[in-house]
């Protein structure tokens, strides 16, 4: 298997993870989130960065050749 779709993948399923716990810390309304007190304006901190980590796994999964 080719080491770079493999660190995109990790980093599409980390991207996913960013971005579910910043939807779920912004749609929360300031509570504890996973021990983490949010509001909704740091909430965007995980969900860009969660946004960044997706398009960039999925941009290395796609434009990674295959070899045989």
């Amino acid at each position: 298997m080719n080491l770079k779709r493999t660190f995109g993948a990790i980093l599409t399923v980390l991207g996913i993870i960013g971005i579910i716990m910043g939807a779920y810390s912004f749609m929360s309304g300031g509570k504890n989130v996973a021990g983490l007190s949010m509001n909704t304006a740091t909430a965007l901190v995980p969900f860009i960065v969660g946004l960044i980590f997706f398009f960039s796994g999925i941009s290395l999964i796609k434009h990674t050749g295959d070899r045989a």
